[in-house]
């Protein structure tokens, strides 16, 4: 079967007197049936190619989902009378909402059979579902899409019956006023920004809701949420680097909005509240890793906000929880997530302590404020994720939840973890690495190794298990993950240092992690291998043209790698608000760097690494056309023999396919592309 060929249609794109030829232009031509046969065409080639992998890939899906506890649960949480538990039923796909009155051992109440909702759906997901205060009514969204455009529906809990009114268009989540009648939720622009807060009244026709807020800046983004304490409902509009709120008392919907600090460019903020005041994170008076302030909830202006944590430059403030006797930091110092616990009535602090080398630890739910009790987060590399209970009086803890994985196969000792240091190019940095891999795994040239970065937005990707993962650690395979500029890993500044116009220095930290390991000897060019997704797509994608022989494969899932036109494009979801992350290439400098290193701008006639792409035709993240376009002109310039594969789920979106385990076989396609490359799939 021959490789699919685009048809070229000639197209000049110009700006700042700069041509650009772009002859696949016309793909973003959703409702072109050309465009429909094209990735049809794409998808069976794909099935070709790795048609001697099916026997295999179907292998793989059965282990992986043979480590799931079909019938699993999530660990209770008791709120306002009741016992809320989300689970899953063997055999089916779709979670269970539910909750038991007071105690664990009540009658189950379902809320929500997401089974039942799927039934007719090639796509569902749920966004939100939240009670009102009196237990009486629930609202819930829903996306039969993927496009994270969501149906807002009401339902009778004393009855079950579902109330008429449904309420289109909205980002799915909605707040309860504590009168139990109205409702605030956010809908989206054309262009799938949250830019409107609506107020709703139980019974009436949405047509009638009252528009609360409506964000006329396209840099904004909006979201609706109530504090812990329940007292106030909070609006947020936010920018990457600027934040605005305002807020009323959860019990008087018609009460006048109050800001609390008006946006002011770079000055960034959110707030909780306890008791008479408001607590807020922010970086005001350049506190670039954030502090803790707190204002009286009457005066809550910049001008009375009180010092509570102070600004530490070598440590990262990432988030906070109020308790009545207690105060509870989340901080990152060097790369790692620490939990920091305050005694309110005497200063005293302390850490929990963690043992492996590279983890992930954060605060989990927590919705009682008069307890001594703090639940959190932990999971490493080698250390299924794990909620425990942590007595902050007694300092004493208990695992209360550890994810299960089944089939007798996995033992935490068999696998070993480590960090190292890679120096950067500019003899400035060293690059943080994780790694993970099978005791009995050597450490040499002919070690199959899988290299993962995002490096965008401040995102982190912190250490942390994956049942999937086993399948390729089994095999052989090491698992690095590369924590470049770009997140905030190390901290602020590593964000800011790979953005904008240092962006590269995202993709020459990758280069640079990558070359260290062969240089360690961990592996070799001919068993490398690069996987990311989205933001990470472009990483990539632009590694791979500036170091096209340093990977043997490529793994790209739902690349944005048209980065010019996509942000010169501001009718295209995100690209507006995304001016502080990228630039704006209508100033020529961004222009100019932009393209320097856009991937799909940079093809060029020369080998490349093999290539797996996916992407969902109903992405709203990346444009399907994106990595459709990036895959017709690679094959029209590259001059190697080397698998170049293109597959869109014609049914899913930037998260892939809905459903618990139907993600998986997109794991286990990915997984034999490189185990193909590396001939091992042979089932060992």
């Amino acid at each position: 079967m021959n490789a699919p060929k685009a048809k070229k249609i000639h197209k000049i794109l110009e700006i700042h007197g700069d041509k650009r030829a772009d002859d696949y232009f016309w793909m973003n031509e959703r409702e072109n049936p050309e465009v429909t046969d094209y990735l049809n065409e794409e998808n069976a080639y794909c099935d070709f190619m790795m048609k001697d992998t099916e026997d295999f890939q179907q292998l793989l899906f059965d282990e992986m989902k043979a480590r799931y506890k079909q019938d699993d649960q999530s660990l209770p949480y008791f709120f306002n009378k009741y016992w809320y538990i989300v689970r899953f039923e063997k055999g089916k796909e779709y979670p269970i909402f539910s909750r038991k009155f007071q105690t664990l051992d009540h009658e189950e109440e379902i809320l929500l059979d997401v089974n039942i909702l799927a039934e007719d759906e090639s796509f569902l997901e749920v966004g939100s579902v939240a009670v009102s205060p009196d237990n009486k009514l629930m609202s819930f969204s829903t996306d039969n899409v993927g496009r994270r455009i969501y149906t807002l529906s009401f339902k009778n809990l004393e009855n079950g019956e579902l109330f008429g009114e449904q309420i289109p268009n909205t980002t799915g989540k909605a707040v309860w006023a504590n009168d139990n009648k109205h409702v605030f939720y956010t809908r989206k622009d054309e262009n799938l920004r949250a830019f409107q807060v609506f107020r709703h009244q139980l019974g009436i026709p949405y047509e009638h809701d009252v528009l609360i807020f409506h964000e006329k800046d396209e840099a904004f983004d909006v979201n609706i949420f109530k504090t812990k304490s329940l007292e106030y409902i909070f609006i947020s509009s936010s920018s990457s680097v600027t934040d605005e709120m305002h807020f009323i008392p959860a019990g008087d919907v018609f009460s006048e909005w109050k800001v609390i600090q008006p946006r002011t460019e770079d000055l960034e903020y959110s707030v909780e509240h306890y008791e008479d005041e408001f607590y807020i994170i922010t970086n005001a008076d350049d506190a670039t890793n954030f502090k803790i302030v707190k204002t009286k909830v009457a005066n809550p202006g910049i001008e009375n906000w009180e010092d509570v944590i102070p600004h530490r430059k070598e440590t990262l403030l990432e988030g906070f929880e109020i308790f009545k006797d207690y105060f509870v930091l989340e901080e990152r110092t060097e790369g790692l997530l620490q939990i920091k616990i305050i005694e309110n009535r005497t200063g005293n602090s302390h850490y929990l302590e963690f043992s492996d080398p590279t983890y992930t630890a954060y605060i989990g739910l927590n919705l009682e404020f008069d307890t001594t009790k703090l639940r959190f987060g932990y999971t490493s590399l080698t250390k299924p994720n794990s909620t425990i209970e942590y007595d902050m009086k007694e300092k004493t803890s208990q695992v209360l939840k550890q994810h299960e994985v089944l089939g007798g196969k996995f033992f935490p000792e068999n696998y070993i973890s480590e960090r190292i240091w890679a120096p950067s190019r500019d003899g400035k940095n060293h690059i943080p690495i994780s790694l993970v891999y099978h005791k009995d795994t050597p450490k040499c040239s002919e070690t199959p190794l899988l290299l993962y970065g995002y490096g965008s937005y401040g995102h982190t990707v912190d250490a942390s298990f994956s049942n999937v993962r086993l399948s390729i650690l089994d095999r052989g395979f090491v698992y690095a993950i590369a924590h470049i500029r770009g997140g905030e890993y190390l901290g602020r500044e590593w964000y800011e240092n790979g953005k904008m116009l240092k962006k590269k220095n995202t993709f020459y930290d990758f280069i640079d992690a990558a070359k260290y390991l062969i240089s360690k000897n961990y592996t070799s060019e001919k068993h490398l291998y690069a996987m990311g997704g989205s933001a990470g797509g472009l990483l990539v994608g632009a590694v791979m043209n500036e170091e096209p022989e340093l990977f043997n494969g490529i793994i790209a899932q739902v690349p944005f790698v048209d980065v010019v036109t996509t942000m010169l494009d501001e009718t295209i979801p995100l690209t507006t608000g995304e001016f502080d992350e990228w630039g704006n290439p209508k100033k020529k400098k961004y222009y100019d760097y932009m393209k320097s290193y856009s991937p799909y701008d940079n093809v060029e006639a020369k080998n490349y690494p093999n290539i797996l792409i996916t992407t969902g035709l109903h992405d709203s993240q990346v444009q399907y056309w994106e990595p459709a376009k990036w895959t017709a002109k690679l094959r029209e310039l590259k001059t190697d023999d080397n698998l170049l594969l293109f597959k869109t789920d014609m049914s899913a979106g930037h998260g892939g396919a809905s459903g618990r385990f139907e993600s998986l076989k997109e794991d286990a396609l990915e997984y034999a592309f490189i185990l193909k490359l590396e001939n091992k799939i042979d089932g060992k």
